[in-house]
């Protein structure tokens, strides 16, 4: 998959080794990383390495964000809606 990040108008792609954001709440406490790599994105709660904490593809991230209640998106072709 291609990840690129768009900043100012000028596309960038992402290396091999991908960026890492840190996450703090709003009372500045530090939360954890969040690493976006080309094949994967992977949270690591507190001071953990990367590596070590929850991977998913990109293709499963999609997936949750696309369906509404958090099924994947096959899912929820065959139902019907209420009137």
């Amino acid at each position: 998959m291609k990840v690129s990040i768009k900043d100012l108008g000028i596309p960038m792609n992402l290396g091999n080794t991908g960026i890492t954001l840190d996450v703090y709440d709003n009372a500045d406490n530090f939360l954890g990383d969040l690493r976006l790599g080309r094949g994967t994105i992977e949270w690591c709660a507190g001071r953990t390495r990367a590596g070590n904490g929850v991977q998913k593809s990109w293709t499963d991230l999609i997936q949750f964000f696309t369906a509404a209640d958090g099924a994947p998106a096959s899912a929820k072709r065959g139902r019907k809606k209420k009137a």
